[in-house]
């Protein structure tokens, strides 16, 4: 049944990857200002954040079948609302209500998927997630680019939205016996907020999702404007994406998948979120786009060794029982790094360059920090 969980997970994140091209338009059409349009945008993130947290906890209450499905059907009814949106503002509820349902949907799979896979492998089960989430960055917005163009905007959503019912009456189905099998029979001691980030393992976990996804905010950004000053045109944009997401996921399925489990987490996630910050940092100082798609390439080595990476550090420091409240932080990082990484770069009215060389500065800085130990004054306190 991991297989199928495998595929709640593409739909959840092609759901979210679709959105990328049209949201913005559908906006415009919609007659909403430059500000509202950049609200409803960004509205799907923020409430994305609270759904994540809160599905974390429901998960570890009522366990990952419930969750999953409520978070399957109830995200597939948002969607179909997207064609009553007569307005902004009418728009801007739907945004927020479609990021709050979906946010229930990953931390459950992903708790489900970290409890399911044999302690030995649980890297390997990780990297081969992180390929289904690659996929779907590949194939959603070109997706929803090419049927946006030809339909409209909310026949995309309408789409995503029947696509996750079927997966909501499937798991009604499969996975009900194999979920709550899963389920932790006796829950272990109570744990607060608090005692997550006691944890040096789950903090580095929670500051890579952070920086992982701050870095590609800077992307989503930046990357555009920088190939319209190179002389080239949007669809460049998305060719140089694509090429990070194919590089990241033949190393997500390839034999080089078992590294996750042979080399400890810690060195992994220090040597993917280098990559990364190298590639970007290397982008600010390269002048033809025969050499940026070099950039990407190493960012996708990068981007496929940080997130399994960050996932072991996670299961590993966490009890069955409390690990949906922690990939519910987890993927609530996530949501926030996104929205985080445009709206710092853009609030310092960095050019593109200072964009990419800071965001490499602060990923270089943050591996270098990873590395580092607990003091051992600290290690006794715990």
């Amino acid at each position: 049944m991991r297989v199928f969980v495998y595929l709640i997970i593409f739909f959840s994140f092609f759901d979210l990857f679709t959105q990328l091209p049209i949201i913005s338009p559908l906006a415009a059409s919609l007659g909403a200002t430059p500000f509202l349009t950049g609200l409803a945008v960004g509205m799907y993130s923020f409430s994305n954040t609270i759904g994540n947290i809160l599905s974390g906890f429901l998960t570890d209450k009522k366990g990952a079948f419930q969750v999953l499905l409520a978070g399957l059907l109830l995200t597939s009814g948002a969607l179909f609302l997207y064609h009553l949106a007569a307005d902004a503002w009418s728009l801007l509820a739907i945004r927020f209500l479609h990021g709050l349902l979906a946010g229930f949907i990953v931390p459950a799979a992903f708790t489900y998927l970290a409890n399911a896979a044999a302690e030995e492998k649980k890297g390997k089960g990780a990297a081969i997630s992180g390929a289904f989430v690659g996929l779907a960055a590949i194939i959603g917005p070109a997706f929803s680019g090419i049927v946006a163009s030809r339909t409209s905007e909310t026949t995309v959503l309408t789409i995503t939205g029947a696509a996750l019912l079927l997966l909501g009456v499937l798991t009604l189905f499969l996975l009900r016996t194999s979920l709550a099998a899963n389920q932790s029979e006796e829950p272990s001691e109570q744990m607060t907020v608090r005692d997550f980030f006691k944890s040096t393992e789950v903090v580095k976990a929670f500051i890579g999702a952070f920086l992982l996804m701050f870095s590609q905010g800077v992307l989503a950004y930046m990357l555009p404007l920088k190939v319209i000053l190179l002389g080239n045109d949007a669809q460049t944009s998305g060719m140089l994406l694509s090429v990070f997401g194919i590089v990241a996921v033949m190393i997500f399925l390839l034999p080089t998948n078992r590294i996750f489990d042979r080399v400890k987490a810690t060195s992994t996630l220090a040597f993917g979120m280098t990559m990364m910050g190298l590639s970007l940092a290397l982008a600010s100082q390269m002048e033809e786009v025969s050499l940026l798609y070099l950039c990407m390439a190493l960012y996708g080595i990068g981007f496929a060794f940080l997130f399994p990476s960050l996932n072991s550090l996670l299961v590993g420091a966490v009890a069955p029982s409390h690990r949906g409240k922690a990939y519910g932080y987890f993927y609530a990082f996530f949501s926030f790094g996104v929205v985080a990484g445009s709206g710092v770069t853009g609030l310092l009215a960095f050019t593109v360059n200072q964009g990419f060389l800071f965001t490499g500065i602060l990923l270089v800085l943050a591996a270098v920090g990873s590395l580092l130990k607990e003091p051992p004054v600290m290690k006794e306190n715990q």
